[in-house]
């Protein structure tokens, strides 16, 4: 058994796809039309097809996505840069700042209202003291 990755639902893909592909920077690796699978792994797929497919019908419009109960990690070897370019489109959770445990991150929403978290990677946290 391994884990392979999150796919969060997506009101609408196309727009999504943008995001992530325009406003995060990653490259598409796959296109089905409701499923977008990206080279890092990560996938978005459109809700109400994968309503369908995991309890056999469509949810409805009604259903509220990002629940601020997941939160999608991303890691850039420049958060400030990272932090400069996507910032002006998004809606900000927080700027860059350092958390308890050293690492640098900045924290936002996606078009559907996901959390999404940019950090430095782990590599570079250096100890506090």
């Amino acid at each position: 058994m391994r884990f392979i990755n999150p796919i969060p639902f997506v009101r609408d893909i196309k727009l999504s796809r943008y995001f992530y592909e325009k406003t995060l920077g990653l490259k598409v690796l796959e296109d089905a039309g409701s499923f977008v699978l990206f080279e890092t792994g990560f996938a978005i797929h459109d809700g109400a097809a994968l309503e369908q497919t995991v309890w056999g019908e469509a949810l409805g419009a009604g259903e509220i996505y990002g629940r601020r109960n997941l939160l999608l990690y991303f890691e850039h070897d420049d958060v400030n840069s990272a932090f400069e370019s996507i910032a002006p489109h998004v809606e900000l959770i927080h700027p860059v700042e350092r958390q308890a445990w050293g690492q640098r991150v900045f924290r936002f929403y996606d078009p559907d209202g996901h959390a999404v978290e940019v950090g430095e990677p782990q590599r570079t946290i250096q100890p506090s003291g």
